[in-house]
């Protein structure tokens, strides 16, 4: 066979490894880790060859191994750049942090800390006091729990309220949210039993109030974070919810998903449901997260009565899903900007939400002015940046968009993902988009050379002193 030939031609392992450029990888990264990429990289050659392909020389074959070693010795979890302009990107980490929550993570990352102990007593403590009593302020609620997400603390305020026993819901509330969850699973996974209520678009509390039974153990209601029914619909409020709940003696457990705790209206969106409007209405507990509209860590925080939160942390589920230091370290210094009044200028969330226009379409430009200076087509256009993870469905927020008119927007998407640091992009209409939005203006210089890694031409090869230029 004439690959056979071709086969035998490529070099052996101890062979490749001696190449200079590999031994220095060698003594930078071990020699497990080379090996490793040797052997992948000799066996995908192997590969193309049988298919066809043309085998590469020693140089290129070392290059080639020094790829796959940097693939090897590269975080798995990489800082991404995000240009699509959706705030909450659930696939690049949903809310950035602040810079007091990143500096709160490194106080405590680098050492020992009071996470469950008691410094004025000399004893055990308990990590569920650390953020309490801020989240008790910022809510008004009499009592909080924390635990690692939104989803863990409707399952645990589920089994811990109502397993074996009836939990009342809306059909029209029995979600499914990214990554395949849904209610009516949370509330089997609990021990609990559903019984559905009302149509998909209407639902009266009336009918609640028909399908309370001896083993009804709360009402439950889930705010559709991530859709909307529009048209010939009606829900119960929640403000009837409880009325009849305490008619009953049933608690009403409320899951609002986003977590809002500013009204998202004073920002020409529409009104998402807040915490603290819950709390005010009665529920009994309410369910939120800390990585979406709270511009937190990733977390689900559980306020509400202190007879049913007490419930809570009594329950053997709650070690499964408690929070470990970092979040609770993050999420003190992310509800201290609340406390503060500065969450608008210091929570990356609502900086970008707040972002005015005439500062988007600035930088913008300026973004524009560097694409034209490389030779690239741009223009500046306006445009409208979702809100996105499972907050405001459909919402928007103006802004001004640079859009690069190239031959192949996919390709140049890819190779903008393929850079250090990554840049991730949306395409619309055959051309590929940046919104400055969701890039910070601290951050414009980062992916300025990002864009200019791939997108500005190559500076011209200088000569040797003293060698003189080739005749034109």
């Amino acid at each position: 066979m004439a690959d056979g030939n071709l086969l035998r031609q490529l070099p052996s392992v101890e062979r490749l490894l001696q190449e200079p450029a590999l031994q220095a990888l060698v003594l930078a990264h071990t020699r497990p880790v080379v090996l490793a990429a040797v052997r992948a990289t000799l066996d995908a050659e192997r590969a193309a060859i049988r298919a066809g392909a043309v085998p590469r020389d020693l140089p290129a074959l070392a290059a080639a191994v020094a790829a796959h070693v940097g693939a090897l010795v590269r975080p798995p979890l990489r800082r991404v750049l995000n240009a699509t302009g959706v705030v909450l990107h659930t696939n690049l980490g949903r809310a950035p942090l602040s810079a007091s929550a990143l500096e709160a993570l490194a106080a405590i990352a680098g050492g020992y800390s009071n996470l469950e102990y008691d410094l004025a007593a000399g004893a055990r403590g308990s990590r569920h006091e650390h953020v309490a009593e801020r989240l008790q302020r910022l809510t008004g609620a009499p009592a909080a729990l924390v635990v690692n997400n939104n989803a863990s603390a409707v399952l645990l305020a589920l089994a811990a309220l109502a397993a074996g026993r009836e939990v009342i819901v809306s059909r029209g509330q029995l979600v499914e949210i990214g990554g395949g969850f849904r209610v009516p699973e949370v509330l089997r996974q609990s021990g609990a039993r559903l019984v559905e209520v009302g149509t998909t678009n209407r639902t009266y509390i009336e009918d609640y109030a028909a399908a309370i039974t001896p083993d009804t153990a709360l009402l439950l209601r889930v705010h559709p974070s991530n859709f909307q029914l529009r048209g010939f619909v009606h829900s119960a409020t929640l403000a009837e919810l409880v009325a009849l709940g305490r008619q009953h003696g049933l608690p009403v457990v409320d899951d609002l998903g986003s977590g809002a705790v500013l009204d998202t209206a004073a920002y020409g969106l529409a009104h998402e449901p807040m915490v603290q409007e819950s709390v005010r209405a009665g529920a009994g507990l309410v369910c939120f997260s800390g990585d979406k509209l709270l511009g937190g860590p990733q977390a689900g925080i559980i306020v509400g009565e202190a007879p049913l939160i007490a419930r809570l942390k009594r329950h053997p589920l709650l070690r499964a899903v408690r929070p470990d230091k970092l979040t609770l370290a993050a999420l003190a210094a992310t509800l201290d900007h609340y406390l503060r009044g500065e969450a608008e200028q210091a929570i990356p969330v609502w900086r970008m939400i707040a972002a005015p226009g005439d500062a988007l379409a600035a930088r913008a430009e300026r973004w524009a002015a560097a694409l034209h200076a490389w030779g690239v087509p741009a223009r500046v256009e306006p445009g409208q940046s979702p809100v996105g993870g499972g907050s405001l469905p459909e919402e928007t927020l103006p802004t001004w968009l640079v859009a690069l008119a190239v031959a192949d927007p996919m390709a140049l998407a890819a190779r903008l993902r393929a850079g250090e640091p990554p840049v991730v992009t949306r395409i619309e209409r055959d051309r590929l988009l940046l919104d400055p939005r969701t890039i910070l203006p601290e951050e414009d210089p980062l992916l300025l050379d990002a864009l200019a890694a791939v997108l500005a031409p190559a500076p011209a090869t200088s000569l040797p002193a003293g060698e003189p230029a080739p005749a034109p």
